[in-house]
């Protein structure tokens, strides 16, 4: 969808078109249904954990470092390009659904720390010495997760507190719509509290911007994604949901819209 977005329009995203953009997909599948139930809900979030964290006994960190590790081989010396991005314009961005934007963000978290074993490791850039790898953006489509979750559950995916964190290099944007009822009144239920993906990021290490999904005819302004957190108002656009569906339009951010942010984000890191 993305692909096809660009080569429609190539005008909108210059830096793309001008580098002959040609992005490589990794997905993670993974069994993420369930009843909607607190039961169902506690069920998929706690798979999540156990995927992603080190301590859930996940794999999830190193796979995502042995894909770094394998992009750290292709790529500058580091000491010239300290990021993901080579000569041939490698980058790295991370996109995520509902309950995978919770296994993405644990993985990330735990990738990012040096002492696991598979991750990249930078030999030559001794001056990042606990950074083994950089992110140009994450992407949270619906994240299925409590407001404050950059508080508490990923507290170390930026710089801070004594610690250097997973080195973000651009901005986490996370969509949330009014009409998630999965994020919004079934979340409320399973945390006392509605999601990201229905309300948005709440209280973060650094101030959230806000504003909203815009349409392919209209380009979004640098200085709405260049903030560490960004909130996405995508209620006009993300409606849709099967009849008598309990989780309203929770998986309605499939569309022409979403390539247009994520082709943005991307245009943007060059």
């Amino acid at each position: 969808m993305a692909r096809g977005n660009l080569a429609a329009a190539p005008a909108r995203y210059p830096a793309l078109s001008a580098e002959g953009f040609s992005p490589w997909c990794v997905a993670v599948r993974w069994p993420s249904s369930s009843p909607v139930t607190p039961a169902g809900y506690r069920r998929i979030r706690d798979r999540a954990h156990t995927m992603g964290a080190r301590d859930g006994g996940g794999h999830a960190a190193h796979v995502l470092g042995g894909l770094l590790g394998y992009l750290n081989a292709e790529r500058a010396d580091p000491e010239e390009a300290p990021v993901p991005a080579n000569r041939d314009g490698q980058y790295l961005h991370l996109v995520g659904h509902s309950f995978g934007c919770r296994f993405l963000c644990e993985a990330v978290q735990w990738a990012a720390d040096a002492r696991l074993v598979d991750t990249l490791d930078w030999s030559a850039a001794s001056h990042l010495p606990s950074r083994p790898f950089t992110a140009d953006s994450m992407l949270l489509f619906q994240m299925a997760t409590r407001r404050d979750a950059f508080l508490s559950l990923f507290r170390h995916l930026l710089p801070g507190d004594g610690h250097d964190g997973a080195p973000l290099r651009g901005p986490v944007v996370a969509t949330y719509s009014r009409h998630d009822r999965a994020t919004g009144f079934w979340h409320l239920r399973a945390e006392r509290q509605a999601g990201i993906g229905h309300s948005g990021i709440g209280p973060a290490p650094t101030p959230v911007f806000t504003t909203r999904l815009l349409p392919l005819d209209e380009r979004y302004p640098l200085t709405a994604l260049d903030h560490r957190f960004v909130n996405l108002d995508a209620s006009d656009v993300y409606v849709r949901g099967r009849r008598l569906n309990p989780a309203g339009a929770h998986s309605d951010h499939v569309r022409a819209e979403s390539a247009h942010l994520l082709l943005t984000l991307a245009d943007y890191s060059r």
